[in-house]
């Protein structure tokens, strides 16, 4: 076997396995969740009567904000200041959340009203 022949036999399997893990990262849009805004500490049941007043105080006292939708309770993991100022915003009414989502915890690239 010449050496062309044996670097082509290493080189296509490195790009195969390379186009395998970046191309799909690459095409990974999200997915769209709607539900209401909540936090980590009451889930889908506010101690306070006031569920945005609630949610404003627990997440202060760092608490993560959730996303409820039906039954179930997503935590919303996202360090961004525009999308944090947008979960406040939102606090206790119904938002759109877009993100990856992994063991009940949605990793969010963007928020906006649910319409």
């Amino acid at each position: 076997m010449n050496s062309r022949s044996l670097k082509l036999g290493y080189l296509l399997p490195t790009l195969v396995l390379t186009a395998t893990l970046i191309v799909p990262a690459a095409f990974a849009k999200g997915k769209t969740f709607t539900g209401t805004v909540s936090d980590s500490m009451c889930g889908a049941k506010h101690a306070m009567p006031d569920a945005a007043a609630c949610t404003r105080a627990c997440v202060g006292k760092g608490s993560k904000y959730t996303l409820v939708v039906g039954d179930k309770v997503y935590t919303l993991d996202t360090s961004d200041k525009a999308t944090l100022e947008t979960l406040d915003k939102q606090a206790g009414s119904k938002a759109t959340v877009t993100g990856t989502e992994k063991d009940n915890t949605i990793t969010v690239t963007s928020v906006k009203p649910a319409m």
